[in-house]
């Protein structure tokens, strides 16, 4: 764990924390709840992840060739 993120992640904790009225005993609820917010905030704030998938060429499918119809006898 890189030692901003764990920063954020104990920042974010505290204010779980004293939002929940200081209970006692359920630290380990709120680092829990302060990293996935961290994480998904992490991830929303990505682009080159998605701009890199966004890029990459799709291999087109070969295309199918159509059967030809019988013609209709006379």
């Amino acid at each position: 764990m890189t030692d901003d993120r764990h920063e954020r992640i104990r920042q974010r904790a505290h204010e779980i924390w004293e939002q929940a009225g200081r209970p006692e005993g359920a630290h380990l609820d709120h680092w829990d709840r302060a990293t996935a917010e961290i994480d998904a905030a992490g991830k929303a704030k990505s682009p080159k992840k998605t701009a890199a998938k966004a890029e990459k060429p799709k291999a087109k499918a070969p295309a199918k060739a159509k059967a030809a119809k019988p013609k209709a006898k006379a």
